[in-house]
């Protein structure tokens, strides 16, 4: 660990590297007895959950509504923790499994057909229905911490990055001619695995704007930001400033004249010079991929040579980062080098917060395509696919999280969903704070 230097959070010197709540939660379920065989489901996750999709507002006329809203989404809930990638689905759940959710919703009407589920998502704000399951979510971290007693203060990590869903590129009414895929604007919140913001692009800008609106409503006191070099503008730095965060950013060709002033202030000279002096140098080396890789932080807090300084809100480092990586069966070995600004000075700080970035793919995007197939979805009415996505990243956060319970991969506890219905109950007994909270009585004390 580098020595002699540190960061301000939130007024407090500190010498540590970003916090993950979540990890902690892992680590402790990890040696946990949790007692699954339960004959009566638990009950507050469902009614909280219930309670909060029924704050979704409901659009549609009093006199075509023969099903409630709330039903609506929680068939569709358990659907996507099933398993389910699209309407059909949805109604073939619902049928198959009707007696089931019969336990928690009245289903006057029984249950909707797939044209339904497919008009009332186009008709749903994805606001409101974010707004929703991101409460859920947090709801269901803070159950976490209170059970495990975790209560960790430091810097926390959102990462900022888009995402295109490539099979939504159809112009409805007209089949031949192609329109731009969706585009997504993501904050991802590492700290506690959860997307905070899913944030629809508009067909006509980028990413940018988008940005720097979904960053200007949020609080960002005692977080870092981290994005990649599209959204590493001055404007959208002033933002994170402005609401009390800080920052890292990557550097390519977007911003011409930075990316090549600071790739020739890192000369093989002044590299060295700063790993001699170490409190600004750190490395990692592992294990992966059959290849051996070493990662090199090279951080400097001399940024007064950089004649636009003044126009980046908080900047006070450069970074040099430097991937080498040794093919285990081969022999060979391949290197990458690329550039950071950051508002920060702390170089494992840093590091973390570069290597964490990388979870927003890892964690949320390759989790979508992979296990929840959205590039494979269809769908046209792109408020529709947008509420759908909605509901799958609420379920890979609670599919995350009941992994670690369960002791299986993602993959593996979204299978086990789909086939037996009754495991549910073992998600939903991952966020039941007396079920947690018996957990914890029995980790095993360390001597």
């Amino acid at each position: 660990m580098a020595k002699n230097t540190c960061d301000k959070i939130g007024g407090i010197e500190m010498a540590s590297t970003i916090i993950k709540p979540i990890a902690v939660f892992r680590d402790i379920i990890k040696n946990a007895d949790i007692s699954l065989d339960y004959e009566d489901i638990p009950k507050k996750p469902i009614k909280r959950m219930l309670k909060l999709f029924e704050t979704v507002d409901d659009t549609r006329l009093e006199s075509n509504t023969d099903y409630p809203l709330h039903e609506i989404l929680m068939i569709a809930f358990f659907a996507t923790l099933s398993g389910a990638q699209g309407w059909t689905d949805y109604q073939n759940f619902g049928i198959t499994k009707e007696k089931w959710l019969r336990r928690f919703m009245t289903l006057e009407c029984g249950i909707p057909s797939h044209d339904t589920f497919r008009r009332v998502f186009a008709l749903i704000d994805p606001e409101h229905l974010q707004k929703a399951t991101t409460t859920f979510l947090i709801e269901n971290i803070k159950i976490i911490k209170r059970a495990f007693k975790i209560d960790i203060d430091g810097l926390r990590q959102y990462c900022v990055d888009g995402k295109e869903a490539k099979g939504t590129g159809r112009n409805p009414g007209f089949e031949k001619d192609k329109i731009r895929n969706l585009q997504t604007l993501h904050v991802y919140d590492l700290s506690d695995g959860i997307c905070l913001v899913s944030k629809a692009i508009d067909t006509k800008t980028n990413e940018i704007p988008t940005a720097q609106e979904a960053l200007g409503a949020m609080q960002l006191k005692d977080v870092l930001i981290t994005f990649d070099a599209l959204h590493t503008q001055r404007e959208t730095v002033a933002v994170i400033v402005k609401q009390k965060g800080d920052y890292i950013g990557a550097l390519k060709g977007n911003q011409e004249g930075l990316f090549e002033e600071v790739g020739a202030y890192f000369t093989p000279k002044r590299l060295q010079q700063i790993r001699d002096k170490k409190e600004a140098y750190y490395e990692t080396k592992e294990k992966a991929h059959n290849c051996i890789e070493k990662r090199q932080y090279y951080l400097t807090k001399n940024t007064g040579w950089f004649f636009n300084k003044d126009a980046w809100a908080k900047l006070k480092s450069f970074i040099c980062y430097i991937k080498t990586s040794e093919n285990i069966r081969t022999g060979k070995i391949t290197t990458e080098k690329r550039y950071y600004i950051a508002s920060l000075t702390y170089v494992e700080t840093c590091a973390d917060g570069i290597r964490g970035h990388w979870s927003v793919e890892n964690s949320l995007h390759w989790q979508l395509d992979a296990n929840f197939e959205e590039d494979d979805n269809m769908t046209v009415d792109r408020n529709a696919f947008h509420n759908f996505s909605l509901m799958n990243k609420l379920a890979l956060s609670l599919t995350k999280l009941a992994s670690y319970v369960l002791k299986k991969s993602v993959r593996s506890t979204r299978k086990i969903t789909g086939w037996d219905i009754d495991s549910i109950v073992k998600i939903l007994c991952a966020f039941d704070e007396d079920i947690l909270t018996n957990a914890l009585m029995s980790v095993p004390v360390k001597k």
